[in-house]
């Protein structure tokens, strides 16, 4: 089954009759407006024994997947950007800024420990700081020119993450996903990712400060 409003809202009511179903679920981004709900959503997932999977197209840029597979060595750290509009409904990040996000995650892994954020009306710039000293960072953009990108400092070089380059790969994992059942992406990860953008909201809200994702991941879990 494929679980496609453009809202993340209803997903989690929309998605209970489908969990009694027993089938694999692709759900589009974002999962739900919430870090709750979407917690809410893998913890029925769960109860169910029902393999769910959602993502960003951004994480199968092939070049993203060639890094992610050791292209430049370890990546010691990595800036995104991508467009960032909001709406009140979601928290900010969740609506569009989730692919720069996604695509952050794809070649530095999961692990984040804290999240801080700088925000303007027309920029936003989230830092993460990983368990092991890394560093990623997310720029938003509301203004000017937008698209997709990135830069990876890797210990065997600096390459650029590369232009978004179609919904094949995309398609290719959720085929996947629908002939074997194992999800492409662990929902752990996908927890922590969209754990991180709800962190960078909690740091706005708070002049900047920097956010456990562990501590905010507590108060829904």
């Amino acid at each position: 089954m494929m679980l496609l409003t453009n809202d993340g809202r209803p997903h989690l009511e929309e998605i209970r009759p489908i969990l009694k179903g027993g089938k694999p679920i692709y759900v589009d981004k974002p999962m739900a407006e919430s870090l709750k709900n979407v917690n809410t959503i893998f913890k029925e997932a769960a109860k169910y024994q029902v393999p769910v999977f959602t993502s960003s197209a951004l994480r199968y840029v092939q070049k993203a997947q060639s890094i992610a597979q050791g292209a430049v060595g370890r990546v010691n750290g990595a800036l995104t950007f991508g467009p960032a509009p909001l709406q009140k409904s979601h928290t900010d990040l969740f609506w569009d800024g989730i692919h720069g996000i996604e695509l952050l995650y794809t070649v530095m892994g999961p692990g984040c420990e804290y999240v801080s954020r700088v925000y303007s009306p027309e920029t936003d710039v989230v830092t993460g700081v990983w368990k092991d000293g890394r560093t990623g960072v997310f720029r938003g953009i509301r203004a000017g020119k937008v698209g997709f990108g990135g830069t990876v400092f890797g210990n065997d070089g600096i390459v650029e993450i590369g232009k978004f380059d179609g919904y094949e790969g995309l398609v290719d994992a959720i085929l996947t996903f629908f002939s074997t059942g194992q999800m492409p992406v662990k929902p752990e990860e996908t927890l922590e990712l969209y754990a991180f953008m709800h962190a960078a909201d909690v740091s706005k809200m708070e002049s900047g400060r920097k956010v456990s994702i562990a501590e905010e991941l507590a108060k829904v879990l």
